[in-house]
């Protein structure tokens, strides 16, 4: 394994190529990037990690500050998992000077998280995209825990790249919540309430399975899931392309909710 502490030396160091798998991160690995760690290291003949909190995906600056770091234990994590190359670049790296450091996003796809944390998208787009300019990778590996993140970088890579993305499903507790970074900010007795959430969830895409009709029973779920003394932002069903056209084969149920005021999203 080798680290590298900025683009240039990883490029002078090996020529990037097809047979390479990118697995972006923000680092405070857990057990979703290993997974999307494992599908790349089956799958492509290097692979390689980044680990690079992003400034410009934060609307808030005290989110920024308060997001989980833990190098060095992410460090020791990606060796044990005998990844090729690990890469931790610094902001000025990533964004030179000239660097575009947000990229728009269509007016239809200000919707979810979109509507809600304006500009956070755009800084996301802003890195992959510099990422992928300056480093040539045959595919990116990316999990569908953030769906709408996943669709918009879709969008991005199939009309500026050739790398391809692989799409890495969600992991879970226990067939419960996601495993998310953020979840490292909530003490065991608020992890609970994740649990329960995923629960109300869940029952309630058992429901629209068998009657999408009833989608409008989502004022009696968002009740449900406040007395748990969550504070939710929105709850919305909609198609694998995000539209509102949905059949009771072709939808998904978003939501993003606070705890304490850490923030989490999810879809079933």
């Amino acid at each position: 394994m080798i680290i590298f502490k900025s683009i240039n030396s990883l490029n002078k160091y090996i020529k990037l190529n097809n047979n390479i798998g990118f697995v972006p991160t923000m680092g405070s690995l857990h057990k979703g990037h290993i997974s999307l760690i494992k599908k790349s290291l089956k799958m492509s003949n290097k692979t390689l990690v980044s680990l690079f909190v992003n400034p410009y995906q934060f609307n808030k600056k005290q989110d920024f500050k308060k997001y989980p770091r833990n190098l060095q234990s992410d460090i020791k994590l990606l060796k044990k998992l005998k990844v090729n190359y690990i890469l931790i670049p610094r902001v000025s790296d990533i964004f030179e000077k000239t660097s575009i450091k947000s990229i728009d996003i269509e007016h239809k796809d200000k919707i979810l998280c979109a509507k809600y944390r304006p500009g956070h998208f755009e800084g996301v787009l802003a890195v992959i995209n510099q990422f992928l300019l300056k480093i040539k990778v045959g595919k990116i590996f990316l999990g569908e825990k953030d769906y709408q993140q996943l669709y918009l970088i879709k969008k991005l890579v199939e009309k500026k790249f050739k790398t391809k993305v692989i799409s890495c499903k969600t992991i879970r507790y226990k067939n419960t919540y996601a495993y998310s970074s953020r979840n490292n900010l909530l003490n065991p007795k608020k992890l609970k309430i994740l649990i329960k959430v995923a629960a109300i969830l869940k029952k309630y895409k058992y429901i629209l399975k068998k009657s999408i009709i009833n989608i409008h029973r989502n004022t009696t779920i968002i009740k449900n899931i406040t007395n748990l003394g969550v504070k939710v932002e929105y709850l919305e069903v909609r198609n694998y392309k995000l539209g509102k056209k949905t059949s009771k084969k072709n939808f998904k149920v978003f939501i993003a909710y606070y705890i304490d005021g850490v923030r989490f999203i999810d879809n079933f």
